[in-house]
């Protein structure tokens, strides 16, 4: 069977870039671990996705933004197996074309809330997952007392969620994630309700923990910020019905200080992002004007 490619996205520079001749000798690319060609979906008459194309590399940090009601939801929902697209688009994970539904429990999802279990305490809150596969909870609980440190909870493992701040609440749903040993995780704006100061710790932390543990990971953000900070990559979507507008390699180097927000690099970056954004939010307002005439 002929593999599909995905769908080619606009890559800021393509347009501009001089020819080169290929260097002699390149290091082997490594095989996507999830690759998404034509995917849509059509809910009743509404068209959320329409022929959306992405490919995500093991290992890759890949942060999506773009205007309200553009898909998002929709986008992760499908790669986490919850819905399946519309005929005719292809999904391939750890290279083998799949339904959507053959995804279900082979990625992990962290939703916007935090969803933590108010009679459960810290430690059972994060080993959840690892007991619904079936580990005994005195193995699960040895396992996530070694990683309490590390996510920030150390000295809090007997404590319940409204004992909690915000952010460590936080820390211990994306902990309960982390422990969830997938090869991908979908975190869907996991600082959306955050301070900013609280945000901004949060987003080095996870930098930390990503750079130690190198999961593969897809995460949305309204954030053009956040985007840049985290990514490896930024995906914009379109307005209804959503696909790759653009697709912004961030070349800044890594580890990012905090600092590194405030340099020319990142603020061109930033420029370019928000130019697209901000094109499509019009276009996402006037489709709203339109269908409240109708």
């Amino acid at each position: 069977m002929r593999r599909p490619a995905a769908a080619p996205a606009l890559r800021a520079g393509d347009l501009d870039a001089p020819a080169e001749a290929p260097p002699a000798a390149e290091a082997p690319r490594r095989a996507p671990l999830l690759v998404l060609s034509g995917v849509s979906k059509t809910f009743g008459a509404v068209r959320a996705l329409d022929g959306l194309g992405v490919s995500i590399a093991p290992g890759e940090f890949v942060t999506v933004v773009g205007p309200s009601g553009c898909g998002k939801s929709t986008l992760f929902n499908i790669v986490s197996g919850l819905e399946e697209p519309d005929e005719g688009g292809a999904i391939e994970f750890l290279g083998k074309r799949c339904r959507a539904r053959d995804l279900l429990g082979k990625v992990s999802f962290m939703p916007q809330r935090d969803l933590l279990l108010p009679w459960r305490t810290v430690i059972d809150n994060a080993i959840l997952a690892m007991e619904i596969e079936g580990a005994r909870r005195g193995d699960a609980r040895r396992i996530a007392l070694d990683m309490l440190g590390e996510f920030g909870l150390a000295g809090f493992e007997h404590q319940y969620p409204h004992q909690l701040s915000g952010g460590m609440r936080q820390r211990v749903a994306l902990m309960r994630t982390f422990l969830f040993k997938r090869d991908l995780m979908l975190l869907d704006e996991p600082f959306g309700a955050l301070d900013a100061l609280t945000r901004t710790l949060m987003q080095r932390w996870l930098l930390d923990v990503w750079q130690k543990h190198r999961r593969t990971i897809l995460f949305i953000t309204h954030d053009v910020d956040e985007a840049l900070f985290l990514g490896d990559r930024v995906l914009v979507m379109t307005a209804r019905p959503g696909r790759v507008k653009l697709e912004q390699p961030v070349s800044l180097p890594r580890p990012r200080r905090p600092d590194i927000v405030t340099t020319p690099e990142f603020i061109a970056l930033k420029r370019t992002l928000l130019d697209a954004i901000e094109e499509e939010s019009i276009k996402t307002f006037t489709l709203a004007k339109k269908e409240d005439a109708a």
